[in-house]
C-alpha cells in the first residue's frame, strides 16, 4: 500500500513527509482493519512533521481524523461490523485499569497510545484500529464532513466543557482554524455571545459569517470582559493577553498538544478567582457525545480538500493559514 511518512522531521516548507510502498498491516485480536477514505490534516500532524511532537520511532505515518470502511476484523471483535463506516480519532487506545482509566479519564492514561504518534495513522491507504476506540458516523454526514470533527471537533467539545462553557454566555476564542471554527458552532447553538482574536482578516470574516459578535486582534480590548475563553495558537504568549479579558471567576482553557512557553504571569491576572487550565487529548465518550450534537446541530465544517499526493502543500498551507476551517486528505 501506499503511505505518507515522516522519517525525518524538518520545517514543512521542505516537504519533510515522503510516500512510500508498505505492507498492507493485518488486524490483531481486538483490531479492525480499514480502507482509508479520507483523512483530517490536522496541527498536531504538522507538528509530528516539523519535530515539535516526538513518535517512539521513525518512519511514523500521521493523520489521525480518520474515515474509514471496515474491511476486516481481528479475533474477538464484537460492535462493528464489516462494511460499516467508522471514524478514527487521536486516541488509539488506552489501558482501562490505571486509576485515570478508572475515572473516565483515559485521555490522561499514561500508558495511552496515539493515532498517527505510537502507531500508523490515516495518511495511508490501509491501516488498523483497536475496534474498541473507532466512532460509529452519523448518517448525515459525508466523509469529508466528517473529517474534521474527529479531532478538531471532539477536543473542541472537551475545551468548551473545560473551559465550563454555560448557555448565554460570553465566550472568547483566541486563534480560528480548524477547532475553533467548530467550537463557534456549537457556542452558537447553546446561545453564547462569541468573541474571536485572530490576526488573519480573513478568518475575522469567517467567524463573523458563522455568526461571531466581535472578531479583532488579541491584542484589542472586546466590547465586554469574557466568562470563558479558550485559545487555540499554539502560542505561549497569547495566555496573558486572554486572561487579561477574563472577567473574575472566569475560566481559560489552552487547547494545545504542543506549546510555546508561557511568559511570566503577573498575579492580577490570576487573582479573583480566574481558573487558567490545559486541555489534553480527549476521551471515547467525548467522541460519542460531540458526534451526536454534530448531527443535531448540524454542524458543517469549512472544508479544503487536497488530493493524496498534495500532503505537504496542505499542511504547508495549514501553517501559513492559507484557508478557513479544516484541510482534508482524500484517499480512497
Amino acid at each position: 500500500m501506499q503511505a505518507w511518512q515522516v522519517v525525518r522531521p524538518a520545517p514543512i516548507e521542505t516537504h519533510p513527509l515522503v510516500i512510500a510502498e508498505i505492507a498492507t498491516p493485518q488486524p490483531g485480536p481486538g483490531q479492525v482493519l480499514l480502507r482509508v477514505r479520507v483523512c483530517g490534516v490536522c496541527h498536531t500532524d504538522l507538528h509530528i512533521a516539523e519535530g515539535d511532537l516526538v513518535p517512539p520511532a521513525y518512519p511514523v505515518i500521521p493523520g489521525h481524523q480518520v474515515v474509514a470502511e471496515v474491511v476486516a476484523r481481528g479475533e474477538g471483535v464484537e460492535g462493528v461490523q464489516v462494511g460499516q463506516r467508522v471514524g478514527v480519532p487521536w486516541l488509539h487506545w488506552a489501558c482501562g485499569e490505571c486509576d485515570f482509566c478508572r475515572r473516565g479519564e483515559e485521555n490522561l492514561c499514561p500508558s495511552a497510545r496515539f493515532t498517527g504518534l505510537q502507531v500508523g495513522g490515516g495518511f495511508a491507504e490501509w491501516m488498523v484500529a483497536e475496534a474498541a476506540f473507532v466512532l460509529p458516523l452519523p448518517d448525515v454526514l459525508s466523509d469529508v464532513e466528517a473529517a474534521p470533527l474527529l479531532c478538531a471537533g471532539i477536543i473542541g467539545y472537551r475545551s468548551l466543557r473545560k473551559a465550563e462553557v454555560q448557555p448565554g454566555e460570553r465566550l472568547g476564542l483566541f486563534g480560528f482554524g480548524a477547532s475553533a471554527h467548530l467550537v463557534l458552532q456549537v457556542a452558537r447553538h447553546w446561545g453564547c455571545e462569541v468573541y474571536v482574536f485572530t490576526r488573519s482578516e480573513a478568518h475575522r470574516r469567517h467567524a463573523l459569517e458563522l455568526g461571531a459578535a466581535w472578531a479583532g486582534g488579541a491584542g484589542e480590548t472586546p466590547p465586554h470582559p469574557l466568562d470563558r475563553a479558550i485559545t487555540f495558537a499554539p502560542v505561549g504568549e497569547i495566555v496573558p493577553l486572554a486572561l487579561a479579558k477574563l472577567r473574575p471567576g472566569g475560566t481559560l482553557a489552552i487547547n494545545a498538544v504542543h506549546l510555546t512557553p508561557i511568559p511570566r504571569l503577573d498575579y492580577p491576572l490570576i487573582y479573583g478567582e480566574r481558573t487558567l487550565r490545559s486541555v489534553a487529548n480527549a476521551t471515547r465518550q467525548d467522541g460519542v457525545e460531540f458526534l451526536r450534537l454534530a448531527a443535531e446541530i448540524p454542524i458543517r465544517p469549512a472544508v479544503t480538500l487536497y488530493p493524496f499526493e498534495a500532503l505537504n502543500q496542505a499542511l504547508d498551507d495549514l501553517k501559513h493559514s492559507r484557508f478557513n476551517g479544516q484541510a482534508v486528505l482524500q484517499v480512497g
